[in-house]
């Protein structure tokens, strides 16, 4: 499933991240990649705060289409 699918305060594991290159670095660099655990914070409209590494990031809907979770 893909994280913009996943429910708030609860802790997936990133499984992949399918997109266009940019995306994927930009993502990459908040230490967002396989294997990684994630959780979302809250979500207002369509943007996303997540919790990646105990740091808070935001990120739009686009982004978090992207990232495939379990």
């Amino acid at each position: 499933m893909t994280l913009s699918k996943a429910k708030m305060n609860k802790e997936y594991t990133v499984n992949s991240i399918a997109g266009q290159e940019d995306m994927v670095k930009f993502l990459f660099s908040l230490g967002c990649y396989e294997g990684e655990k994630v959780t979302i914070i809250s979500k207002i409209a369509s943007n996303y705060i997540i919790n990646i590494k105990d740091s808070r990031y935001g990120i739009d809907e686009q982004l978090a289409k992207i990232i495939q979770v379990a």
